[in-house]
């Protein structure tokens, strides 16, 4: 049985107004004060009180004469259970008890200054208290013949004289010495003040409240320091009074209630030190998180309570949610939930829906919640008639219609009007209507259940931009954001350009996530101030890592790389990486606006060193050639388009590939009857001795590009294709010409963290002028890019086995040489849903997703291989596997996370279609894989 606290239904909502109209709110709160009571709210038209301890309560009723009278008393031994309730079918969030403030001073006698302190907080070792005593003033009258100040220390005598209103020669009595005496403790310099009358010579004597030295957050674990520090008001060098003190206690007990911590205490205390100086210590009890463990909803008839659950912000909290950070008791999430069941009502056609109560009760042991709440379904609406009506000149309504994609007869759906308003302000704003006012007008005939509609645009002014604004940006040039704009001062206001202009800037990746481009008021109506208020986020990465990849095997990663190099958007990066399979160094950097054009420009120097290797020995890694490039890019970049973008390149490298002598070369015959050492293709095959030299590879290719996306580095809408040719053999060496595309599509569900990615990509190449694609410039694929296969275990590849002196070849997979030979064409798709985690997990960097891949490898060049051992003979037998277009398929689940290392991906990926010679691994996990 508990105590309902707050509004209940219509009629109370109702009441709340009157009383606050009527003035009885503040001689509530004097009420509050005079009689000592700790907390109270407004019911109905009366005040119900909770005393302090929660022991008892008592309820008194206002009357129309502003005087309060009791009804009833009821005692409990303990007070276990609040109650919150609500008020307009849900629509008003929560109404908590608040501590009273003192709205009219001369109505009551200041109260014991430890009362105003919230539930579970003390304040300890204070001076006196700065109670005005009317002891202190004396009763006599005369005409001021001087002013004395005594008891100053860090104040000068005149600052007292400010607050007295008291001069020599001027006439006092009683009253004149009380209202100086209450000027000075309203001041909250002193600690304590005294008035005495010596003939006419007004002596004032102070005690000066002491200046705070330092403010101490103790047992602040769970809720960071930093957060709780934000909510404190006192600082070092501020004079100390209890009012600032009582007010941090209550800003700090509501950060930890936000925090869902309702047992939270704080206890105040102070440290004297000298020169009347102060160490203010906050010492926090931050007890157990308050859990709602039941979510009860009563009245729904239509949905059952999972569904309606399902709707909410808030969870029921169970032992399996670990990563949930919304199982947490918040009467702002109780207030939101409200909301979420209405949406969740009216998005399904029930256009009455309200909620007639919310409540939350404790839990018999008084650390969790309980949620209640009775809902009003309603009865289910269609659409009725739908019209449009348009007051602007330049829109015509029959025109416009063809928006309005509600149509008669359909189940009313509140998602859907609102869905019609914004399309229809969006295309007002890309006529440069930057303030239509487009309202739906509703005619609801509850006879026929239908809800009929006038969408009206109301008339507004065309719109031009007066003035481009940008706060925050303290490191990042003006100039860096301004270009970003799609929008100059004086351009025609356009929304979608509005739009695109704050995508661009959140795809830099400088400030901070959810940047907004606020449209004001310009000077005139038909002027608008688009203004932007970023936080810089930092773009420089410093990163020293280890680790082991089942890829790679042994990681050692070093890096820096600035993405706003001096604050004009430069991008600078310098890297060494070294794994047991590949070494490389890498230099670069990037102009985005060369000559303040829309010009990019920028260069890569580097050197790659790279160990290839076969499968043997069960499924073991062999070394086999080695390939040692050095080289370097030039590249520029420019926009054909707002979405459209290309980018042209040049690329000199020169490749060393080598074999181990010791393992594959021999001694071979020559037809002349010479023998020379060379690449013994009994011992490592043709496709391997082939690949053996030095090349260059000059080589000019182009990109075409199209980017939608909201945002270049973690899209959660938009396209992205890119298309893109490189023509190697223009200055010599190797011949070749590869293309390749690319495209990816993410999507928000219902503007969701869930993002469903979907991407596909392909490529082909081949060589030209008699010359065949080197094995060194093949496609390959497989992990990290398909997963559920190993590195390079998709498509064409030789599976060499041993042949005995018998003409039996071996079967024990553990004697095969299995080389990937990769292919001259490829694809590979994918679907992916990223699954959000909640707060806790985006703390903790976590991005977990699920997946399917689909891709294939093909089309290797012709063959040669070797002739198997005559009879009497040991040898190698070459087997051809893999050279097919056919799917293959996998699906798996995997996460992203950015550790303090450095960022790290972990994949369990099941290989469900394979075709013979592929390699599949289960799981697998890197490091330093992109985010």
């Amino acid at each position: 049985m508990g105590l309902h606290v707050g509004f209940r239904g219509a009629v109370d909502a109702d009441a709340v107004p009157h009383l606050e109209r009527s003035g009885i709110g503040g001689r509530v709160e004097a009420f509050v004060r005079t009689a000592g009571l700790g907390k109270y709210v407004l019911r109905n038209a009366a005040v119900v009180f909770v005393s302090k301890g929660g022991l008892s309560v008592s309820e008194y009723r206002a009357e129309s004469g502003h005087a309060f009278r009791p009804v009833t008393a009821v005692t409990r031994a303990r007070l276990r259970t609040l109650l919150v309730g609500t008020a307009l079918a849900g629509l008003a969030a929560p109404v908590f008890a608040q501590l009273p403030q003192l709205s009219d001073p001369a109505m009551v006698t200041p109260p014991n200054p430890a009362d105003a302190l919230p539930a579970g907080a003390k304040l300890q070792n204070v001076p006196g208290a700065p109670t005005p005593d009317l002891a202190a003033v004396p009763s006599g009258s005369g005409i001021v013949r001087g002013i004395t100040i005594k008891g100053t220390e860090r104040l000068e005598p005149e600052t007292v004289r400010s607050y007295i209103e008291l001069n020599v020669g001027d006439p006092f009595d009683r009253n004149r010495l009380d209202t100086a005496l209450k000027a000075l403790y309203a001041s909250e310099l002193f600690a304590d003040v005294t008035i005495a009358d010596q003939g006419g010579n007004i002596v004032i004597t102070v005690v000066e409240n002491p200046v705070i030295n330092r403010v101490i957050i103790e047992g602040a674990k769970k809720v960071k320091e930093d957060k709780v520090r934000e909510e404190i008001r006192l600082a070092p060098r501020q004079i100390f009074t209890r009012s600032k003190v009582s007010a941090d206690v209550a800003r700090i007990l509501e950060v930890y209630q936000r925090a869902g911590r309702f047992a939270a205490s704080v206890e105040p205390k102070i440290v004297k030190l000298d020169q009347n100086r102060v160490d203010v210590v906050f010492e926090i009890s931050e007890g157990p998180k308050a859990k709602v463990v039941q979510i009860n909803i009563i009245g729904n008839k239509v949905f059952s309570d999972g569904d309606l659950r399902g709707a909410m912000a808030t969870e029921q909290a169970r032992w399996y949610k670990l990563f949930s950070s919304n199982d947490t008791f918040d009467p702002d999430r109780m207030a939101y939930d409200q909301q979420k069941l209405r949406q969740f009502y009216l998005t399904a056609g029930y256009a009455d829906f309200r909620v007639a109560s919310a409540s939350a009760e404790l839990t018999p042991d008084g650390k969790d919640f309980i949620i209640t709440y009775v809902v009003d379904e309603g009865k289910r609406y269609k659409f009725g008639e739908v019209n449009l009506e348009s007051q602007i000149r330049d829109i015509n309504a029959d025109q416009f219609k063809s928006l309005i994609t509600i149509q008669s007869g359909d189940w009313y759906n509140a998602q859907k009007i609102e869905n019609v308003v914004n399309v229809l302000s969006e295309t007002a704003g890309i006529l440069g209507y930057a303030f239509a006012d487009v309202r739906p007008q509703f005619n609801r005939d509850k006879e026929k259940l239908q809800m009929n509609i006038t969408f009206i645009i109301n008339e507004a002014p065309r719109v031009y931009v007066e003035r481009v604004s940008i706060n925050g940006n303290v490191r990042t040039r003006d100039k860096v954001i301004r270009r970003e704009f799609r929008l100059a001062e004086g351009d025609a206001f356009n929304s979608i350009k509005v739009k695109r202009s704050r995508d661009r800037l959140q795809g830099l990746g400088f400030f901070q996530d959810n940047l907004t481009i606020d449209q004001k008021p310009g000077s005139t109506p038909d002027k608008i101030i688009l203004e932007t208020n970023v936080q810089e986020k930092p773009t420089g990465e410093l990163q020293v890592s280890a680790g082991y990849s089942s890829l790679e095997g042994l990681i050692l990663s070093l890096s820096i790389k600035e993405r706003n190099f001096r604050g004009k958007g430069q991008e600078l990066s310098a890297g060494v990486n070294i794994s047991s399979y590949s070494k490389s160094i890498e230099l670069g950097f990037t102009e985005p606006y060369l000559f303040g054009k829309n010009l990019a420009l920028g260069f890569n120097v580097f050197r790659r060193d790279y160990n290839s290797f076969n499968y043997t020995n069960s499924n073991q890694r062999t070394s086999t050639y080695s390939q040692t490039t050095t080289g370097f890019q030039v590249r520029t970049g420019f926009s054909l388009t707002e979405f459209w973008a290309a980018s042209v390149r040049y690329g000199l490298s020169y490749d060393q590939v080598t074999l181990d002598p010791a393992i594959y070369y021999g001694q071979i015959t020559n037809p002349d009857g010479t023998v020379t050492i060379q690449c013994d293709p009994l011992k490592a095959g043709r496709y391997l001795c082939d690949a053996v030299g030095n090349f260059t590879t000059s080589s000019i290719g182009y990109s075409l590009i199209w980017d939608s996306t909201n945002n270049r580095g973690r899209p959660s809408a938009g396209q992205r294709f890119t298309f893109s040719q490189d023509l190697a053999g223009i200055f010599g060496g190797v011949d070749y010409l590869r293309t390749r595309a690319n495209y990816d599509w993410w999507y928000a569900i219902n503007g969701s963290a869930w993002v469903v990615n979907v991407g596909a990509e392909g490529g082909y190449v081949f060589g030209y002028g008699g010359q065949p694609v080197r094995i060194v410039d093949r496609f390959y694929l497989g992990s990290p890019r398909f997963r559920g296969f190993d590195i390079r275990g998709v498509g064409p590849r030789v599976i060499r086995k041993p042949v005995l002196p018998d003409g039996t070849v071996v079967q024990d997979e553990s004697t095969w040489v299995n080389d990937s030979i990769g292919g001259q064409a490829y694809y590979l798709g994918r679907v992916e849903l990223q699954v959000p985690l909640g707060s806790k997990g985006a703390e903790l960097g976590l991005r977990p997703s699920v997946y399917v891949d689909v891709g294939s490898l093909w089309d290797a060049p012709p063959q040669i291989f070797i002739t198997p051992p005559p009879p009497g003979q040991f040898g190698y037998k070459e087997f051809y596997y893999g050279d097919s277009p056919s799917p293959r398929v996998s699906i798996g689940a995997g996460v992203s996370w950015n550790s303090p290392f450095g960022p790290f991906r972990f994949d369990l990926a099941k290989a469900i279609v394979t075709q013979q010679g592929d390699v599949t691994k289960l799981f697998q996990f890197n490091v330093g894989t992109q985010f």
